[in-house]
């Protein structure tokens, strides 16, 4: 008995959303795959760079916001440097989260997004990380993954060669810190 192929619908305006949030073009990609050669996080991706730029192309928006790969780009910019016409793949894998988390997708990598908040959120509270309460927070966050005490033998390590502090230092302009986030929460530039 034959297997029935599922029907994919592409919507034709996601590049166009994505083109708008990024702030250029990504049509003028012409799938070199310079950017997959060069990427150094391939190995893990369910989909490779270029092919995410196709992808997104060809409205395929469904099946690149449930991909691993936009969460498990690592934003190191390898791909943008190396691209013949300047297309800012990892600007495009940004925008991806940013659109997945909106529309209300799980995330194929859950721990990711929580690990992405619980930074944020230690650099928005004190100016600088606290690796210690971050990581507890991450911890908190992601307790329905499992693994709470999975890294703890690392941890210890960390904390015996004083690389984990207890107490959070201090920093100056937390307050020019919390401005950038106040702004950046609002939308405005200025």
């Amino acid at each position: 008995m034959a297997a029935t192929a599922e029907v994919v619908q592409p919507d034709p305006s996601f590049r166009h959303q994505v083109e708008g949030l990024l702030g250029e073009q990504i049509a003028s990609c012409f799938h070199c795959t310079k950017c997959s050669s060069g990427c150094p996080v391939t190995f893990a991706m369910d989909v490779l760079p270029n092919r995410a730029v196709r992808m997104v192309q060809m409205g395929l928006k469904d099946q690149i916001l449930e991909s691993s790969t936009i969460w498990l780009c690592a934003s190191c910019e390898t791909c943008t440097t190396r691209c013949p016409n300047e297309v800012d793949i990892a600007g495009m894998m940004d925008v991806l989260r940013q659109m997945a988390l909106r529309e209300g997708v799980t995330p194929a990598e859950g721990a990711v997004p929580a690990f992405h908040q619980a930074f944020l959120a230690a650099v928005k509270k004190r100016g600088r990380v606290h690796e210690l309460g971050m990581l507890a927070s991450f911890k908190l966050k992601t307790l329905k993954l499992g693994g709470l005490f999975k890294d703890s033998g690392l941890g210890w390590e960390m904390f015996k060669r004083g690389k984990l502090k207890i107490l959070p230092s201090g920093i100056r302009g937390k307050k020019q810190v919390k401005a950038i986030f106040k702004r950046s929460e609002s939308g405005s530039e200025s």
